[in-house]
Order: C-alpha cells, then sequence, then structure tokens
C-alpha cells in the first residue's frame, strides 16, 4: 500500500526522477516523468470508436499514452493496436486476458469496454490491482459481483468514472442546474420512450473465424460449448452476456434521473418485458420490448420503455405541477409550462436552456485521476444504476415488484 500510495503522490508532479514504464523494455520517453500509462480492456468498435480517440485527443494536455490493449478477438485488438502506434509512434503491449494486462505493474489505470458479464469481476480485479478505472455500463450483471467490485473499489481508493458518459453533457448540466431551482414545481413523474426499428445488437453481428479468438477467455467461466461467430459478435442479444434493453439503455435513463433529481437509490421495481417482433434463426433471447416503472423515495415514479418492432415516438421528460423539462435529445434541454392546469397557448411554448460547459466524460475521468477526485459519474454513481437496473431485470424475469434495502444492500420481493 505504501509503494502504491507513493505513486499516485509522484503522479500528482513533474518533480522526481525518470522512471520506467516497466516490464518488457516498454522505456518511458525524456521528460515523460509524469505520463499516465493507459491500458484498453476492450478493443471493439466502442473502444476503438468512442474512447481511443478522446485518449488521443486529450494525450498532450493530460500527458497520458496508452501502451497496452487486451482483447479475446485477435483483429480488433491488432487494429487498436495499430491505432496507437500511429499516434504515440510505437506498438503498444497486446494481450488476450485482462490479468495479463492487470499484471504489468507500470500501468497506472485502465478502462474496461469488455462485454457485460464481464464488467463486475474486471473492475474488481483491476481495483484489487490499485488501476484507476473508466468502466462501462452496465456495472454487473447481478448485485452479489457488484457489491464485490464495489467493496473492491472503495478498499482500495481508487478513482472510478463509470461510462455514463450523457451526464457529463453540457445540455444535462444545464438541465440539472434548473431543476434544482425548483421551478419545476413538485415532480410526479420522469419519463423515457426510447424505440428503434430493431434490436440494436443485429448490427454487430460479424463474420468472426475461431481461430482468430480466444473462445474460453470471451466465455469468462461460463459452460463451456461449440465456438459460434454470432454468440461471439453480436452477444448483446443473449442473456448470458447482456440482458438487453433495461441495463443496456435504461442504465442511461435512470443514471440522468438520478444526475438531475440528486435521487440515489429506487425503492421499488416492477417490469415486463418479451421478444415480440425479431425471431429469426439466430434465436436471441434478449427482449425486444421492455417497460419498467421504478418508484422512488423522493416521491415520483420513472418509467422506461423500448419498443425494437418501431422506431417511433421516443423522447425523455420530467413532469411537474409547474412545466416540463425536456431532454429528449440529450443534446439540448427545453422547458415549458405545457400540462399545468389552467395552460395557455403562450404556456407551450418551450425554451431551451443555455448549456453550461464542463469537461466531457474522459476528461473529467482523467481530471480527476490527476487530483484524486470523485468524477462526474463515480462509483457511487455507477453502482447506483447498476441496482436500479437489476431490479428491473429480476422484476421482468420474476414477474413480482422488488425492494432495494440499501441498508444490507440487497434486492427482494415485496
Amino acid at each position: 500500500m505504501a509503494e502504491h500510495t507513493t505513486r499516485r503522490d509522484f503522479l500528482k508532479t513533474t518533480a522526481g526522477a525518470a522512471v520506467s514504464l516497466g516490464a518488457l523494455g516498454y522505456a518511458k520517453s525524456a521528460g515523460a516523468n509524469d505520463r499516465l500509462s493507459v491500458g484498453m480492456i476492450g478493443c471493439g468498435s466502442r473502444s476503438r470508436g468512442a474512447i481511443m480517440p478522446p485518449l488521443n485527443h486529450l494525450s498532450e494536455k493530460m500527458n497520458l499514452e496508452i501502451t497496452a490493449v487486451c482483447d479475446p478477438w485477435g483483429s480488433v485488438r491488432k487494429e487498436a493496436a495499430a491505432m496507437c502506434k500511429d499516434w504515440f509512434g510505437r506498438e503498444p503491449r497486446q494481450y488476450t486476458s485482462h490479468r495479463e494486462l492487470l499484471d504489468q505493474g507500470d500501468i497506472d489505470l485502465v478502462v474496461i469496454v469488455s462485454c457485460d458479464h464481464q464488467h463486475a469481476t474486471q473492475l474488481k480485479d483491476a481495483a484489487e490491482a490499485k488501476k484507476d478505472v473508466y468502466c462501462e455500463k452496465p456495472l454487473a450483471k447481478n448485485l452479489e459481483e457488484l457489491n464485490a467490485a464495489y467493496d473492491a473499489v472503495k478498499a482500495n481508493d481508487i478513482i472510478v468514472q463509470a461510462g455514463t458518459q450523457v451526464r457529463s453533457r453540457p445540455s444535462i448540466e444545464a438541465a440539472r442546474q434548473f431543476f434544482a431551482t425548483g421551478e419545476l414545481g413538485v415532480l410526479s413523474r420522469v419519463e423515457q420512450i426510447r424505440n428503434a426499428d430493431r434490436p440494436y445488437w443485429y448490427q454487430y453481428i460479424r463474420d468472426v473465424e475461431e481461430d482468430d479468438v480466444d473462445w474460453p477467455e470471451f466465455l469468462f467461466g461460463l459452460p463451456m460449448r461449440p465456438f459460434d461467430p454470432v454468440t461471439y459478435s453480436g452477444w448483446y442479444g443473449y442473456r448470458e452476456f447482456s440482458d438487453g434493453p433495461i441495463p443496456g439503455l435504461g442504465s442511461h435513463f435512470i443514471d440522468l434521473v438520478h444526475c438531475i433529481t440528486g435521487a440515489t437509490f429506487p425503492h421499488s421495481c416492477v417490469a415486463l418485458s418479451g421478444i415480440h417482433t425479431w425471431k429469426d434463426e439466430h434465436n436471441f433471447d434478449a427482449p425486444d420490448h421492455a417497460t419498467a416503472v421504478w418508484e422512488y423515495p423522493e416521491g415520483f415514479k420513472a418509467h422506461y420503455s423500448t419498443n425494437f418492432g418501431n422506431g417511433s415516438g421516443n423522447r425523455m421528460n420530467f413532469y411537474g405541477n409547474n412545466g416540463v423539462l425536456d431532454i429528449s435529445g440529450w443534446s439540448t434541454a427545453h422547458v415549458s409550462r405545457e400540462g399545468i392546469r389552467g395552460e395557455t397557448r403562450e404556456d407551450r411554448e418551450r425554451v431551451q436552456l443555455e448549456d453550461i460547459e464542463r469537461p466531457d466524460h474522459v476528461e473529467d475521468w482523467l481530471q480527476c485521476v490527476r487530483d484524486r477526485k470523485a468524477p462526474n459519474a463515480d462509483i457511487e454513481a455507477g453502482y447506483q444504476h447498476a441496482v436500479a437496473c437489476l431490479m428491473g431485470v429480476i422484476a421482468s424475469d420474476t414477474g413480482q415488484r422488488q425492494v432495494f434495502d440499501p441498508e444490507t444492500r440487497t434486492i427482494k420481493a415485496g
């Protein structure tokens, strides 16, 4: 622990002697005393398209380098490595297992952009290896693993940013500050309808060669079965690996509910889901329709619905007795007095809130790694949205209302 604390203190200053990046002769260049060494756990399209480019963009400002990449799929891992070589002038180390990457003592922080069923274990392992973490949502597929990961983060005092990046948009900060004024009145309902003409997992189906994949590493302890390219590339559509739209899309909704209102945990949840439209040869078992309702101690309900059979009707609104806060587009926030008692035509006019600038999600995390402060979507925020999503999944699976007890950290029928 003493050695780890010393390194953290060292990262806050550019003073001190030059250090080595550690194993395999991966030496730092001159003048890079304070450079952060980043490891990517997961090199799929989300990683290469949404996380790695911002890291590169911020590399000079935040003095960082991606020094290691990890993925069971060789092709995407090599693509990520090539991107790093182009950006930083040298090949990063490549691994198939996150454990191999975490064993590298020189790596300061990791980005977990893997499959949903791997998140909690990888977060726990990273915390125990004392690496700061950016972890994609949802943080876990079951409560036992979620609690274990949370405890490891707290015990090892690492900085964690959950990947609910929407809350770091300027429009959402404007919405949050507007809500805090109380002008919306008594909040009774928050609603999101997020539809599409087909489930998002279809877009990921690829031709994958078996000899290019570490299949057991992907399964991650699940029962062994013959390799299947659709299962591998379209894992979002199978319940063993992901639980569908409630955690997949609803996690963003619930996180915004918490961010804007200041609520933490719902008291209870009811939910229904099923496969109504997309029944084909792939035999996906994640639902293409889901509806969940969470009840909060603060006195409002949050309603989430997805229909993957038709893409119309999308919206996200906060309803108060003095008006409506509309963040349906996420990039803009509007308010109106529509729907109030005795409304007039003028009440229905929407006013756009002025954006309030703030660091984007990746930069916020990196700044907090430097300053040792809690980021915008810290472990508490990640834990809270994960609990809510698990309540929704369990309620849908069992047909029973689920209640969360924050004291015992348990979800039970009730």
